[in-house]
């Protein structure tokens, strides 16, 4: 005969616990398999174009092709980065992090950010720099066009993939208030990453046809510094964005906003007082939630309340997989929180 109690009920609710956690964990993977593929790709990319541009920096002496190279290695590295960012993140929560591990992919783009800076327009602006004070005319020119297109048509692709992940991402909104209100770097960072390096072909094609054309090898270190300068900029940008998101970050105001009207619906919640949120990774949110309970429940009541709240809200929001609940009964002497 089955058993009912608070033995069974309790089993009831591990179990549906377990199966709760299952499925969070599982559409947590889901959602970084669109991330890998962008990063894959653009990796993939990378490694090929980096080669390529080292060869022809070294047959024609350009310094542009030189910045382009490290450009392209320097991206190389930071995909590698990304996917380990992105393995740490899944690491299961222990002792030592009980709220898991999700903000480790945050703090991997933050390095990816200031690896792009430090060393990608870092070094790219100081080869510039030394290419305008001592400038030297360029060897087998043809060698930076064939390299140059080549480049631009694997950098091209490879945008592309960034392109349309990051606009099934970015859904109804613009494209820079999506990346203020993303809680997933790696889409973003690959997609600025890629449009970066296409702007610095465009920079190092430029410099170099000019300063062949009009006999002035100088500008070919212009042109390095353009693209260390296009660096500098894009990485401030993604170093800015991350370190919001390594803070932590609120959930969406839509989000918050269904919490509460949740809570206001059930009868056992005389009043909703407020709701905090903070992201843990793209698919990781703390909420921690201060009810007023009707007078009148009873312990029992109470906890069938507070299990039901936490239902309803994650089935609507499965990413709020932590939830926390003060929960105070109302009385004469209750006062009004501010």
């Amino acid at each position: 005969m089955p058993t009912s109690g608070p033995a069974s009920e309790g089993a009831d609710l591990s179990c549906r616990n377990r199966a709760v956690q299952f499925l969070l964990e599982s559409k947590g993977k889901m959602a970084h398999t669109g991330s890998k593929i962008v990063i894959f790709a653009a990796i993939a990319g990378n490694a090929a174009i980096a080669t390529t541009k080292f060869i022809a920096a070294t047959v024609t002496g350009s310094s542009a092709m030189l910045s382009e190279g490290i450009h392209s290695l320097v991206d190389t590295g930071n995909g590698l980065l990304l996917l380990l960012g992105i393995r740490q993140s899944q690491k299961p929560a222990d002792e030592n992090h009980p709220f898991g591990r999700g903000k480790e992919l945050y703090f991997w783009a933050l390095i990816v950010a200031i690896m792009i800076f430090a060393v990608g327009g870092g070094i790219s602006f100081y080869e510039g720099i030394l290419h305008c004070l001592h400038p030297e005319p360029m060897r087998n020119i043809i060698w930076n066009y064939v390299v140059l297109g080549f480049s631009i048509v694997f950098e091209s692709i490879s945008w592309t993939v960034a392109f349309r992940e990051f606009l099934k991402q970015k859904g109804d909104q613009g494209y820079f208030e999506s990346v203020r209100t993303s809680k997933d770097p790696t889409t973003f960072t690959v997609f600025f990453e890629d449009t970066a390096a296409l702007l610095g072909l465009m920079a190092a094609l430029t410099g170099i046809s000019l300063g062949h054309l009009l006999e002035m090898p100088i500008l070919d270190g212009v042109a390095s510094i353009v693209i260390g300068l296009i660096l500098g900029a894009m990485a401030t940008f993604l170093a800015y964005e991350t370190k919001s998101l390594l803070i932590g970050e609120a959930a969406d105001k839509k989000t918050v906003a269904d919490v509460q009207a949740l809570a206001e619906a059930d009868p056992a919640v005389a009043r909703f007082v407020r709701a905090r949120t903070m992201h843990f990774g793209p698919d990781e949110v703390l909420l921690t939630m201060d009810l007023l309970f009707q007078p009148d429940l009873t312990v029992a009541q109470l906890a069938k309340a507070i299990d039901r709240l936490e239902e309803n809200i994650r089935a609507i929001h499965p990413k709020l997989r932590y939830i926390y609940l003060e929960a105070k009964a109302v009385t004469g002497e209750a006062k009004e929180e501010s």
